[in-house]
């Protein structure tokens, strides 16, 4: 059946975009201002370039039939694995970390882009595997999910590589894995970065010690604690299957599982993944006055600037602390910001409507999707986007940690801008080619 062209495109979803880019662009250029009031940056014309070719991408890729991508979806994983292979071996240092690939000024950051190949991929995946058992189909998949996150991880881009994760755990809820599987996986993730940074809760924050936090700095109490709750689970794991109507050894397996294995990798995110800065930024959001100067500058003065913004804001181009260069990667990461600054808590509540239009867009498309491979690829944008804004917004407001995560349509780069475009195609491509007029 032929599809009119009009019919495909979600207006609602490219009313969201385009306010977001237009406002995006403007902070920019407000981020570009020095305090004698001289524009010292060209970076808002490159995003409006960006923009305008990311905006034609993205109606053109609308109208492709997304289910035309499910057959080629292997060779977009391979892809994603060699293009992160290749980054992390010949990429360009930039910020401590090699996550970019160029020649000269021009560059992508390949694990931006990588986002689209792998939702396309988790979806093909779970789409194929309808009559696999539970537990094949969850490894399997967390395999596909643990591929790409250790290569982002070992760049190092820790926050790039946190987005996977929900995209994961989104797509696979959709797909029917249990909860107790997707519960697995978010009690060891946070316990895995509790164990990583208490060490440093006691030197930074609680500047005491702790003797229960011995059990994590001495290598010998730690790897005997492990042994101890190893055992504990294989006792549970050989109790179920001896005693398998009884749920108790099943849940005792569980347990001291995900804690034995928290703690492993805590180890290793700690000695071998992490730098001794991105620990400290992991813990250093509940007290930044303890390094005013350093680690806790960054939400010190994003407090600052979104609290001055009160309600109207101090008008566009007024912001006192951006202009000042207080605000660090004032065009990036924290351009939120200065968005609160200039606009206030009126501009502040202007995005979270425009980014509860875009979530509840997908969350329709979800809902009113027949076909399997476009409901997962779209549970896996709504993930993404769900969690951008959630940990950048809660970033410079200093209630989750600095993960060096942009907010998508306003932060300044090329990478995420046309990642997050190319994404919301597939949801419109999804929505109109269900849609069959």
């Amino acid at each position: 059946m032929k599809i009119r062209v009009f019919q495909i495109f979600d207006f609602l979803l490219i009313f969201s975009i385009i306010t977001l880019v237009m406002m995006g662009v403007l902070f920019i250029y407000s981020s570009g201002f020095n305090s004698v009031g001289v524009n010292v940056s060209n970076e808002y014309v490159k995003q409006i370039i960006w923009a305008s070719l990311g905006f034609v991408f993205m109606l053109f890729f609308t109208m492709v039939d997304y289910r035309l991508l499910q057959k080629h979806a292997r060779k977009f994983y391979i892809a994603l694995v060699i293009l992160l292979v290749y980054t992390r071996i010949g990429g360009k240092l930039v910020n401590g970390a090699r996550s970019w690939v160029g020649i000269g000024p021009f560059g992508i950051q390949p694990a931006e882009f990588c986002k689209i190949f792998y939702a396309i991929s988790l979806a093909a995946f779970f789409t194929q595997t309808q009559d696999w058992n539970d537990r094949k189909r969850f490894i399997v998949g967390l395999m596909l999910f643990m591929i790409p996150f250790g290569l982002i991880l070992i760049q190092p881009d820790m926050g790039t590589a946190s987005v996977y994760l929900p995209m994961f755990l989104m797509m696979a809820f959709i797909a029917g894995i249990p909860l107790r599987y997707i519960m697995m996986i978010i009690l060891g993730g946070v316990l895995t970065v509790f164990f990583t940074v208490l060490p440093n809760y006691e030197k930074d924050i609680a500047q005491k010690a702790i003797p229960a936090i011995g059990l994590l700095t001495n290598l010998r109490v730690r790897l005997i604690v492990i042994m101890a709750l190893s055992a504990v689970a294989v006792i549970g794991l050989l109790g179920n299957l001896i005693y398998r109507d009884n749920p108790v050894f099943y849940w005792i397996a569980y347990f001291f599982g995900i804690l034995s294995a928290a703690l492993v990798f805590s180890y290793i995110a700690e000695q071998h993944v992490l730098k001794p800065y991105q620990i400290r930024r992991l813990i250093i959001f509940i007290n930044p006055y303890i390094d005013p100067q350093d680690t806790g500058w960054n939400i010190i003065q994003s407090r600052r600037a979104i609290g001055s913004g009160g309600f109207f804001g101090e008008g566009f181009l007024l912001g006192n602390l951006s202009h000042k260069r207080y605000l660090p990667q004032q065009s990036t990461d924290f351009i939120f910001s200065i968005l609160s600054e200039e606009f206030g808590f009126v501009g502040g509540l202007i995005v979270f409507a425009l980014y509860l239009m875009i979530l509840l867009r997908c969350l329709a498309v979800i809902k009113n999707t027949t076909n399997l491979f476009g409901t997962y690829i779209v549970s896996g944008v709504f993930g993404m986007f769900l969690w951008h804004f959630i940990v950048n917004v809660g970033m410079v407001m200093g209630i989750m940690p600095i993960t060096g995560i942009p907010l998508l349509f306003l932060s300044y780069g090329g990478s995420s801008l046309w990642t997050a475009m190319f994404c919301l195609s597939l949801v419109m491509s999804v929505r109109g080619h269900t849609q069959e007029w």
